[in-house]
Order: structure tokens, then C-alpha cells, then sequence
């Protein structure tokens, strides 16, 4: 397969690894911004899309943020399935058109939103379809240590820390949104807070704060760049029983039965690698795929909340 990479980063090295998975002969071709962008081994480097030869099975969108919307709107004349890398776009303004073409050129689409393959997601919301638990609440956090992210660059000067290139806690850890958009449904209201006063001292949105109104029950969600022991948890309080996530450790623990429900090692590769699986076996099936562009939006409106 001939896969077209536009965003060389540390995530799109996710992706290629997860393709290298694969019992599949890939040809990686990687646009690049500047012209002094040294060669990679496998991977070819083009300047301009009209230098391709070939044609394309798929593209991946791993650019900052702030530029999927023009990739997205320039790969549409290719007419190929688009991977594109969570979040999917930095603002809605033009979703609507842009949906509109991506139907109209009846063009595949898909949101990266690797947690959708978590082990312990899987189990959650495997457990809340089997057991149907009345839930009174659930308490959601995620906090890590920006600095650590991406350990060949200074946090300052990455993506993640302007808001004009998309950077932001709210949108570089939408998971959260978007698992609870998967497995609850969509909330009936959102109320937020969004806060960058931290020691991290950057411009973008280091804290952020949501609770989903659903009709029985809330779901409250923190979100933090500054956390340098990390946690991300997921604490599910039901009529009988208090059930933790712990995303870090792949386990689930129930304080009622005073038992782990779920526990296995595992390296969140394998997340990308499956999702990976699952997008490939979507193009060749010609199956519409989970978290499309239109899911994308809706979660990228909640994460806003404008």
C-alpha cells in the first residue's frame, strides 16, 4: 500500500510503527515542509503533493493542529481515505462544508483516538453494556508532565504549548471526551473551564475542566499538562459499587468486591497498532469507521464548548 504522511512527528512514528505490524508491504512517502529535511530509511520525502507519481491507498494527517483543516481540504482532490490524527481540526468554523465535500466525494474518513483500543476502555464499556450499573456519577483525570512528552524537544517551543498552532491540554488529551462520547452517548449540556496559570508558564490551555449533564447522572473530567507523577483514571460510582480505570496500569478494581476485575500488561503501542488493524480492514471491507469526521467535530465541540 502507498500511505501518504503529511507531519513526520513523534505520532506519526506511532502510526508507521504500527504499519510495520502489519502483514502488508507499505511504501511511505512523507510531505515535508522544508527542503532540507534529511531522508529516512523507507521513507521518501516529496515537497508538494504534485510530485507524487503514484497512486495513493491512504493519507495520514499528523500535522500541528492548526493546519489539519487546509491538509484535509488540500487531500480531498486526491479522493482517498484520510487517517487523521486526533484532534480534527482545531476549530469548527468550517466543518460543515468541509463534511459536506467529504460526502459528497464519498471519501472515508477516521479520527485517530488510539484509547478506543485500551484494554481497560474495552473491559468499561464492555462492563457497561453486560451489567447496565445505575450510575450516579464518574469522575475522570488526566494529568501528566508536558516537558516529558517529547523528550528531543523543549516543551516550549513544541505545538503543544501555543494556542495558535492547536496546542492545548483540552485538545492534545481530547480522549477523554471523546471515550465518554463513545461509550455514554452524547450529553444532553457541557459546562467547562479552561485556565493556563500554571508553572509551566505557556500560552495554551494548560488545566481544563468539564462536567457532562447526561439525564440520571454527571461526568466530571480534569485535564492538566503540569502533573509530573502521572495519573489517568477513570472512577465509575454506581448504586452499588465503585469501580477505578486505571489507564496507566491497565487494570480495573471493584471496592465493593475488593477485587481486580481486570489487570494485564500491555505497551500502549499496541493501541496504535490496533487501530491501525482496524483502519486498514475498514478500506479494504469499504466499511464506514467509528469516530468519522462528522464524530471528530462532535467531540471537538464539547472539548471547546464555545
Amino acid at each position: 500500500m502507498n500511505v501518504l504522511v503529511v507531519g513526520l512527528g513523534s505520532i506519526a512514528r506511532k502510526h508507521i510503527i504500527a504499519m510495520n505490524q502489519l502483514e502488508i508491504k507499505f511504501k511511505i512517502y512523507a510531505l515535508r515542509s522544508k527542503s532540507n529535511k534529511k531522508e529516512e530509511k523507507f521513507i521518501k520525502n516529496i515537497y508538494d503533493l504534485k510530485d507524487l507519481k503514484i497512486k495513493l491507498d491512504f493519507a495520514i494527517v499528523s500535522n500541528p493542529t492548526e493546519l489539519h483543516e487546509q491538509t484535509i481540504i488540500k487531500l480531498t482532490d486526491l479522493k482517498i481515505p484520510i487517517f487523521i490524527e486526533k484532534p480534527v481540526m482545531s476549530n469548527y468554523k468550517n466543518s460543515n462544508d468541509i463534511s459536506d465535500f467529504l460526502k459528497y466525494n464519498k471519501i472515508l474518513t477516521y479520527v485517530a483516538c488510539n484509547l478506543r483500543f485500551h484494554p481497560s476502555i474495552l473491559f468499561l464499556k464492555k462492563y457497561i453494556e453486560k451489567f447496565k450499573p445505575l450510575i450516579n456519577e464518574i469522575n475522570i483525570y488526566s494529568g501528566s508532565y508536558l516537558p516529558n512528552w517529547r523528550k528531543d524537544q523543549n516543551y516550549r517551543d513544541s505545538y503543544s504549548s501555543f494556542s495558535k498552532m492547536g496546542g492545548g491540554v483540552h485538545l492534545d488529551l481530547i480522549h477523554e471526551i471523546d471515550y465518554c462520547q463513545w461509550i455514554f452517548g452524547l450529553p444532553s449540556d457541557v459546562y467547562s473551564l479552561r485556565r493556563s496559570v500554571s508553572t509551566l508558564e505557556i500560552d495554551s490551555i494548560d488545566f481544563s475542566k468539564y462536567s457532562l449533564i447526561y439525564d440520571k447522572y454527571t461526568i466530571n473530567i480534569i485535564l492538566n499538562y503540569y502533573r509530573k507523577d502521572s495519573k489517568r483514571e477513570i472512577e465509575l460510582v454506581t448504586k452499588d459499587d465503585t469501580v477505578l480505570i486505571d489507564l496507566i496500569k491497565n487494570s480495573v478494581y471493584s471496592f465493593q468486591k475488593n477485587k481486580i476485575l481486570f489487570e494485564k500488561q500491555f505497551d500502549i503501542q499496541e493501541t496504535y497498532n490496533q487501530q491501525m488493524k482496524y483502519f486498514i480492514e475498514t478500506i479494504q471491507k469499504n466499511k464506514k469507521p467509528m469516530n468519522n469526521f462528522d464524530e471528530g467535530v462532535s467531540t471537538l465541540k464539547i472539548a471547546l464548548n464555545e
